[in-house]
């Protein structure tokens, strides 16, 4: 159920999809602040910072498990999904973020 390496975007349910069909084919990664970590994340995800993305992704993640970033909106998980691709990992930003997966996927999970 990998999405399609010619976009660098994956919809909030595509990724509840995947999380429900092969939880462990992939990482979920959350790029945003511990602040905004606190408030609210998807269940399953791990937080690697976008403030410290270049040095803890390469310690948590490894080439040969697909990852999936997201953020607040999607900008930053989009920065962050481009540099892993530069960096040989096949990757994808979760569009709209963890705002959107609220909307769309689990309004249990608090927007803010």
């Amino acid at each position: 159920m990998r999405p399609d390496t010619a976009t660098a975007e994956i919809t909030p349910a595509d990724t509840a999809a995947w999380l429900s069909q092969a939880p462990d084919e992939f990482s979920l990664i959350d790029c945003r602040e511990q602040d905004e970590w606190d408030l609210c994340r998807i269940e399953g995800a791990r937080l690697v910072p976008l403030s410290e993305f270049g040095v803890l992704a390469p310690a948590q993640l490894s080439l040969d498990v697909p990852v999936v970033v997201y953020c607040h909106h999607g900008m930053r998980s989009l920065r962050a999904t481009q540099w892993l691709r530069a960096k040989g990992f096949q990757a994808w930003s979760m569009a709209g973020g963890i705002d959107a997966w609220s909307e769309e996927i689990d309004t249990q999970v608090p927007r803010y």
